[in-house]
C-alpha cells in the first residue's frame, strides 16, 4: 500500500498543530498569574489560649548547589510545605522564619499566627533568584494546637530547571524542640 504524500503531509500537520496547542495551553497553565491561596487564616492567640501541644521545626533549605566539580552554581527555588495531618483538629502557625548561613534572620514571613484546618496545607516561597539565604539557609516553623493533635509534617521542595535538565529534591523538618504531649 503506497500511501500519497498529501495524505502523509496532512498528518504531519495534524500532528504539529496538535503539539503546538499542547505547548500553548501547557505554559498557560505554568504562568498563571494567579495560585489559589492557601486555606489559611489569621488567628489571634491571646494569653487565654490554652497550649495542648506545640513544636519548634527546623527545616534546611538550599538556595543552591554545586555542580560541575563545583565550578558552578546551580540556584534553586524552594517550597515550605506545611501539611496538617490531624484528621479533625486544626494546627495554629505562630512564627516562619527565614535565616542564611550564618545564622542572621533574613524574613520573617508571618505577621500574625494563622490556623491550618485538618487535612489542610500552606506553603511558603522563596525565589531561585533569591540567593540571601546561602547553601545553609534554613526554615524555623512553630505550631501549637490547643488539643492533642497528629504532628504536621514540615519539609521544602528545592527545584530547578536549566537547559533541558532538571534538579529536584525534598528536604524534612526535624523537631528541635516540643511542648506538651
Amino acid at each position: 500500500m503506497k500511501l500519497s504524500p498529501y495524505f502523509c503531509l496532512t498528518i504531519a500537520l495534524m500532528f504539529l498543530l496538535v503539539s503546538c496547542t499542547s505547548l500553548e495551553n501547557s505554559s498557560k497553565l505554568q504562568s498563571s498569574p494567579n495560585p489559589k491561596k492557601s486555606s489559611a487564616t489569621v488567628v489571634t492567640v491571646d494569653k487565654n489560649f490554652q497550649i495542648a501541644m506545640g513544636q519548634t521545626i527546623y527545616v534546611p533549605i538550599y538556595s543552591h548547589i554545586y555542580h560541575d566539580d563545583r565550578q558552578q552554581i546551580l540556584n534553586l527555588a524552594a517550597t515550605l510545605s506545611i501539611r496538617n495531618t490531624d484528621l479533625t483538629n486544626p494546627v495554629i502557625i505562630t512564627s516562619v522564619r527565614y535565616y542564611d548561613s550564618d545564622g542572621k534572620l533574613v524574613k520573617q514571613y508571618l505577621e500574625q499566627p494563622i490556623q491550618i484546618d485538618a487535612l489542610a496545607s500552606t506553603d511558603f516561597y522563596v525565589s531561585r533568584n533569591d540567593t540571601s539565604g546561602g547553601l545553609g539557609a534554613n526554615f524555623i516553623v512553630e505550631w501549637v494546637a490547643q488539643t492533642e493533635v497528629s504532628e504536621p509534617i514540615v519539609e521544602a521542595v528545592m527545584i530547578a530547571t536549566e537547559f533541558q535538565q532538571g534538579v529536584s529534591f525534598v528536604s524534612s523538618g526535624k523537631v528541635i524542640k516540643s511542648r506538651g504531649k
